[in-house]
């Protein structure tokens, strides 16, 4: 199973918070049973709130470590508006674009994504997008 980690679970894991998610992270980095995967949008992310020069270049070393996925190409990103449209004719709000463009790559690729955004219970809704669920994971 290909699991791709967003932005909102590896925070928990890289500021060490002792959540399930952090939990959880660490638990499949040291069994190294499943292949794990970023979002480019994902190493942007995180890297982005890095002000310290160092901490910066250790981070983006170690994320350059895991599988890296992008959108396939503009299609990508027309689909990622169509997953939008679904949400919004079933009623439900997605309010982050990167959020769309990190479901549709987990789509893309079969992936189950592992995250903490409510964002992605309104896409799976919609869509039929796989999570990765834990006993806390909001789903709403």
């Amino acid at each position: 199973m290909l699991i791709l980690i967003d932005t909102s679970a590896f925070i928990e894991f890289l500021n060490r918070t002792g959540s399930v998610f952090d939990r959880e992270i660490t638990r499949l980095i040291e069994e190294d049973t499943e292949d794990i995967a970023l979002a480019n949008l994902t190493v942007t992310e995180v890297l982005q709130g890095i002000r310290d020069d160092g901490r910066f270049q250790i981070t983006r070393d170690a994320l350059l470590t895991f599988t890296i996925l992008a959108p396939r190409g503009v299609e990508s990103y027309v689909a990622a508006a169509e997953l939008y449209r679904e949400c919004r004719r079933q009623g439900l709000t997605v309010r982050s674009t990167i959020d769309l463009v990190i479901a549709q790559i987990a789509l893309e690729n079969d992936a189950v994504l592992l995250h903490n955004d409510r964002d992605f219970g309104a896409i799976g809704t919609a869509c039929g997008l796989r999570t990765y669920l834990l006993a806390s994971t909001p789903e709403a």
